[in-house]
């Protein structure tokens, strides 16, 4: 697939490396190209950098992994370009860094994901990627059932099966949760974020939480 990527940092740059390993053409969307120079010298072929809007064009389905506080301006540059696509959100909101974009999202009744979708109408948004540390990634990529589980919440039954098959493609084992609302439940403090748990235990932790 044609997989496009918003924001080269630590989660986005990591999953593109994991997902050019598995066979997808990648495109990278940065204001910063150059910084970008090392690792698209490292994967070689199918992958680009270009501005976030191309991005968003190029993909088949997108990835945003930007802080939460630059979801605003990037809907504004690119929500056209992603009409009927699956985008998937792996941000969180953390107070200290978002300031009152993180209040905003997170007081949304639907969560931080419903706030982020606010933002790119049309998209088929759903929720992945968030709960595990890079290095985790990095780390515990294709380790079979040690790997971490990645927990997946959306509206769109087509999309949510769609993200469930590249975290596969990553290394990784999807846990599905619910729809896009769901994913209150494994945002920042709650018993499953940043823990490395493996499918099974995140799947068992979810099942012991509160709904």
């Amino acid at each position: 697939m044609n997989i496009g990527i918003i924001g080269a940092g630590m989660i986005g740059g990591t999953l593109g490396e994991l997902w050019h390993a598995a066979g997808h053409a990648i495109c990278f969307g940065t204001r910063h190209p150059q910084a970008l120079d090392a690792l698209v010298a490292s994967l070689g072929t199918r992958v680009s950098v270009a501005r976030p809007v191309d991005a968003a064009t190029f993909g088949e389905v997108v990835l945003l992994a930007v802080p939460l506080r630059a979801a605003p301006d990037v809907g504004r540059d690119v929500a056209s370009a992603l009409a009927g696509k699956v985008l998937m959100d792996a941000g969180n909101a953390y107070f200290q860094r978002d300031g009152q974009l993180a209040t905003d999202a997170t007081q949304t009744p639907d969560g931080s994901s419903a706030w982020v979708a606010s933002h790119f109408p049309g998209a088929r948004v759903v929720k992945a990627f968030n709960t595990v540390y890079f290095k985790v990634l990095r780390e515990k990529a294709r380790a079979g059932a040690a790997a971490p589980g990645v927990p997946i919440a959306g509206d769109d039954p087509g999309a949510v099966e769609l993200v469930a098959r590249l975290v596969r493609d990553a290394g990784f084992n999807p846990v599905m949760v619910g729809p896009l609302a769901a994913g209150k439940r494994f945002e920042p403090g709650t018993p499953v974020y940043n823990t490395g748990m493996n499918a099974t235990q995140v799947a068992a932790e979810l099942a012991r939480s509160p709904r």
